[in-house]
């Protein structure tokens, strides 16, 4: 019955014969179908892998069961312009089509990121605000003791001052996710401590003057610039290292996905030192006198210096000449700052004058204020209000890049002078050290509200920041790619690339040069004209072996490889060959 089982009909019993079932008025079923309606929901990698599956099998398509929904909605130009990644790889030099399908994959992963980034921002529930003032009422009228009684108790908690009179003026650094913090005195004194829950760290006196302080890559590691040298220490006020090699430090900077700590000396020397291995990457002298204003553009990794000239010198760890100079102000620099983002570089002189330059372009300046008084310190926050430091004012202006600003946002007045100040990331928060002490300013609407837990995460725990630690190291980026164009780095460059093949071409077909063989004069007798063919045919093999010669050595500069194969004949099968 095995053999004549398809044949039966399921409701009975009857068999059913070849002829009626062709006969049958059922539609029949067809092979190799796939009903595929979702290729539009997929990734870039699991569309491709549906296309080849679709390339032998017929496509059924269903229509839509649920009319009202039309799939997903269409993302907004402007929401994909925020997200965008520039306009992407120049394919125009790339010859060979198996690199131009790897581009070309990779550009498409790149949109499917940036289109996933844009649906995405429906999940950053929190806003940030702002201060509103009535009619006939400004911000700068509100005082921070206002502010800490309008606002919740947890951030009323985060308005506070030190009061530290013996040992300023001092200098501040917030860690990269906004948790910790740390002072360093001019008189000797250091201290590090979460600012947040108020738990101290370590504290101790080093006995020497401090000019400068800075964290490296965790909170468990800061640098200190005292009188001589550079000494980083732990999280609990034990030395782990003194670096003799960089000596009178006024101002450091570290580059977190390098893992270099840059600096610059009392002597004009600009150094690049490797955190991870222990080693100084480059120091050049930068011949322009006193170095006292530094700060990096975390875009691209290069490093800012103000001069007493007004020029603003932009420098790389791989040049010994700056790789730009701007001539900012027609007076001594006091200050200068990079925002977060790499696009604005804010400038300040001795007179009273403050520009907002585009870094991108190196044009002119964007906007041009005129102060009271000369700002002596410069910060940007991660939302693009700028805060000031004159004296012993502070003020703070909102969108004032890309639009002119009327009146600053807030204004707070201290009674000691300014040492530096910080915008805290992540919190609405600004630092401000002083020459008597520490004070934490309310700034609503300053931070970024939303953070990345993978980039910057304030609430880690102990084991997550051993794992960020490795992967950091793991994806570290040697100093050799800082560029002022990072971007450059992944394009070919063709007018290169052509000189190399014309050289190369050249090379191959250059003839051997003829010689002039001009025979001595000898007497009667002794020479005759056999010997003098012999000896201009030993002097011309002679010049055509050290040509060769000459030729092979070019060859690997100009990527050249001998592909001439030996002919082959018959009677080669017979010879021995080489193991």
């Amino acid at each position: 019955m095995g053999k004549f089982q398809r044949y039966f009909n399921k409701n009975s019993d009857e068999p059913v014969s070849p002829e009626s079932k062709k006969n049958d008025p059922r539609p029949k079923k067809k092979q190799n179908t796939v009903v595929y309606n979702v290729k539009s929901n997929l990734n870039p990698r699991s569309r491709k892998v549906a296309d080849k599956h679709i390339k032998k099998k017929q496509v059924v398509r269903i229509p839509n069961p649920n009319p009202k929904f039309k799939g997903k909605p269409k993302i907004p130009k402007k929401v994909l312009k925020k997200y965008t990644r520039g306009p992407g790889i120049n394919k125009a030099g790339i010859k060979t089509n198996i690199h131009k399908q790897r581009l070309e994959q990779k550009e498409e992963t790149i949109k499917f990121s940036i289109q996933q980034a844009a649906r995405a921002e429906v999940l950053l529930t929190e806003e940030g605000g702002y201060l509103e003032a009535d009619p006939g009422e400004t911000t700068t009228q509100f005082t921070q003791n206002q502010l800490a009684e309008s606002v919740d108790i947890t951030s009323a908690a985060k308005c506070f001052d030190l009061q530290l009179r013996d040992f300023g003026p001092y200098r501040m650094k917030y860690t990269k996710n906004g948790r910790h913090m740390l002072l360093g005195g001019k008189k000797g004194h250091v201290a590090a401590f979460d600012w947040v829950t108020k738990k101290l760290h370590c504290e101790m006196n080093v006995m020497e003057s401090v000019h400068d302080v800075c964290w490296l890559h965790i909170e468990n590691m800061f640098a200190v610039a005292q009188k001589d040298w550079v000494y980083i220490y732990d999280n609990q006020g034990i030395e782990l290292h003194c670096l003799r090699k960089i000596s009178r430090v006024t101002r450091m900077e570290f580059l977190p996905y390098h893992f270099l700590l840059a600096s610059c000396s009392d002597t004009g020397f600009l150094s690049w030192l490797d955190v991870s291995i222990g080693q100084l990457v480059s120091q050049y002298n930068t011949k322009l006198g006193r170095l006292t204003m530094l700060t990096q553009n975390p875009w691209n990794a290069v490093l800012c210096v103000g001069h007493a000239k007004g020029v603003v010198s932009m420098w790389s760890p791989n040049s010994r000449d700056p790789l730009a100079k701007m001539l900012c102000h027609k007076a001594p620099l006091t200050a200068l700052h990079v925002d977060p983002k790499g696009q604005y570089l804010a400038t300040a002189a001795s007179n009273r004058e403050l520009k907002i330059w585009d870094v991108r372009k190196l044009e002119g300046p964007v906007q041009e204020y005129k102060l009271i008084t000369a700002a002596n310190n410069l910060n940007f926050s991660q939302k693009n209000m700028l805060a000031l430091g004159m004296g012993n004012v502070v003020e703070i202006y909102r969108d004032c890049c890309a639009k002119a600003a009327k009146r600053p946002y807030l204004r707070h007045r201290f009674v000691s002078s300014i040492g530096n100040l910080n915008f805290c990331p992540y919190e609405d928060v600004l630092g401000v050290a002083t020459a008597t002490g520490f004070s934490s300013l309310l700034v609503p609407g300053s931070g970024e509200p939303n953070f990345d837990a993978l980039e910057a995460n304030p609430f880690q725990t102990k084991s997550q920041r051993r794992e960020a630690e490795v992967k950091a190291l793991l994806e570290k980026i040697q100093p050799e790619l800082i560029t002022l164009e990072p971007t450059s780095i992944i394009e070919v460059d063709v007018p290169t690339l052509k000189d190399k093949i014309e050289a190369r071409e050249k090379l191959l077909h250059v003839k051997v040069p003829k010689i002039n063989y001009q025979p001595r004069n000898k007497a009667k007798g002794k020479g005759g004209s056999v010997k003098i063919a012999k000896n201009k045919k030993i002097v011309q093999e002679q010049a055509k072996k050290e040509f060769i010669k000459s030729t092979k050595d070019l060859l690997p500069k100009f990527d050249v490889k001998n592909n001439k194969k030996k002919e082959e004949t018959i009677l080669d099968r017979f010879s021995a060959k080489k193991p």
